[in-house]
């Protein structure tokens, strides 16, 4: 009997290019319009959210549970930046991870558009 697992009982990944068209559409949907700042590999690639209202950035960073679960950290911390704090923690991420997505929403709220566990 088959559950769609993979392998090692994890659910199977999504490939980044089309969550991240999965993810833009649910914002566009939701009039917090989104765009890709940057594409990583199609495939594989880790991905960011830039979360904006305003002067106030918000990045996420996509990560794994320990129960192989989708989450998303506050790689910024837990407030808001400015966009020199964002744009240099986003070049650091992309120079370690040249496969790395960068996608930008407006967020009134600095909140994602699509069902997201924040850790």
């Amino acid at each position: 009997m088959s559950d769609d697992r993979s392998a090692g009982g994890r659910p199977p990944r999504v490939k980044a290019g089309l969550w991240v068209q999965m993810a833009l559409r649910m914002g566009n949907a939701d009039g917090r319009y989104g765009a890709v700042l940057r594409k990583g590999d199609p495939d594989a690639g880790g991905i960011l959210v830039v979360l904006r209202h305003g002067q106030e950035v918000s990045v996420l960073s996509q990560m794994r549970s320990a129960e192989g679960e989708l989450a998303w950290m506050r790689a910024t911390g837990p407030g808001p930046v400015d966009d020199a704090t964002a744009d240099a923690y986003i070049a650091r991420q992309v120079k370690f991870d040249p496969d790395l997505w960068v996608i930008e929403f407006e967020a009134p709220d600095l909140l994602p558009p699509f069902e997201a566990r924040v850790v």
